[in-house]
């Protein structure tokens, strides 16, 4: 009975092992997830644009997209900050990477049409706390508006 329970307890860290994603790629797509969920409003429109993302960034499959994206919910659901997600990417990606996570917020929050303040405000929280100057956000802003056929006003 005792080695029941042990070898019960020996396999549940190498069940999720297969399924963890890298910790950079968890705090991305909370992040991306985050920003979907400021407005109230996770549709399947924000749904889209995110798995996209994390296919063409991180050449995932769309079923692994998929189960980063659970994941990224998950995370969304015990967070009460940004702080962890956005230390992590800091040490994880470069400069040019974190900009590009920057244009991929920005179409998430589009991806609905509209700006809400509530997006806007983490948006600009999010660019300090990984250190992208405004002016590539505004740049990376006006990429993803292009991108999504959004007038440029």
């Amino acid at each position: 009975m005792l080695n029941r329970i042990k070898a019960l307890f020996a396999e549940t860290p190498d069940k999720g092992d297969e399924k963890s994603f890298d910790e950079g790629l968890v705090a991305a797509a909370a992040l991306l997830v985050r920003a979907a969920l400021m407005d109230e409003d996770f549709g399947a429109a924000e749904r889209d644009v995110i798995s996209a993302a994390l296919s063409q960034s991180f050449g995932l499959s769309e079923e692994e997209a998929a189960l980063l994206l659970a994941e990224a919910e998950a995370e969304n659901v015990e967070a009460t900050d940004l702080f962890r997600w956005t230390s992590k990417l800091r040490e994880d990606f470069d400069h040019e990477r974190r900009v590009q996570l920057i244009e991929q917020l920005w179409e998430v929050v589009y991806a609905d049409g509209r700006l809400d303040d509530f997006e806007a405000n983490l948006l600009r929280r999010v660019a300090g706390l990984i250190y992208v100057p405004d002016r590539e956000s505004g740049a990376a802003r006006q990429r993803a508006r292009q991108k999504l056929g959004l007038d440029s006003n």
